[in-house]
């Protein structure tokens, strides 16, 4: 399992320089881009515990972007928080929640609220990763259990046929189904 990364996307260097120090200390590591077209692009190649998108930014703005996040098998259980310098424009919050939004902060924002929200993420992230973990490991259990199983009826069926080498195929079937073979 690999460590959680934060998208952070804002066309303004500062402002991703800004939100790097305030994610800072926490366990997820920060990504950061400055377009939408740049955050679509890192989403194909990194999985992500959570994307900070800023709201508005030329050419495709966090809308937009959002919208192609959504859209995407892979992407759209990604939780988007967006972050706008706009005013507390009601609108626009109900814009960012209609494609997918799980919170709008508008600037001033307090970073330990915005340090809070990440954190839940990144922990729902942590804990999904190793839930898929171990379902993964229960199935190849399954797999083997069920291997062992049909070994074993193999080899008891023999045993039961009174076959001349049925006893040495029985034994032959069971070590290779012990060792995995």
């Amino acid at each position: 399992m690999g460590v959680a990364k934060a998208l952070l996307v804002d066309d303004r260097r500062d402002n991703l320089v800004a939100l790097e120090a305030i994610l800072q200390g926490l366990p997820v590591r920060a990504v950061a881009v400055e377009s939408g077209e740049a955050a679509l692009k890192q989403l194909l190649v990194d999985d992500f515990a959570v994307i900070l998108l800023d709201a508005q930014m030329p050419n495709m703005d966090g809308f937009e972007t959002a919208s192609h996040i959504k859209r995407r098998e892979r992407t759209r259980h990604v939780p988007i928080i967006f972050l706008t310098a706009a005013d507390r424009d009601a609108q626009l919050a109900l814009r960012g929640y209609s494609v997918g939004a799980v919170d709008y902060l508008t600037k001033p924002f307090d970073p330990w609220v915005l340090r809070a929200k990440v954190s839940v993420f990144v922990d729902l992230w942590t804990k999904t990763q190793q839930l898929q973990a171990q379902s993964e490991a229960v199935r190849e259990r399954e797999t083997q259990w069920r291997t062992l199983t049909e070994a074993v009826d193999e080899a008891t069926a023999l045993l039961r046929s009174q076959e001349p080498d049925g006893r040495e195929r029985a034994a032959e079937l069971l070590e290779k189904a012990r060792w995995g073979s």
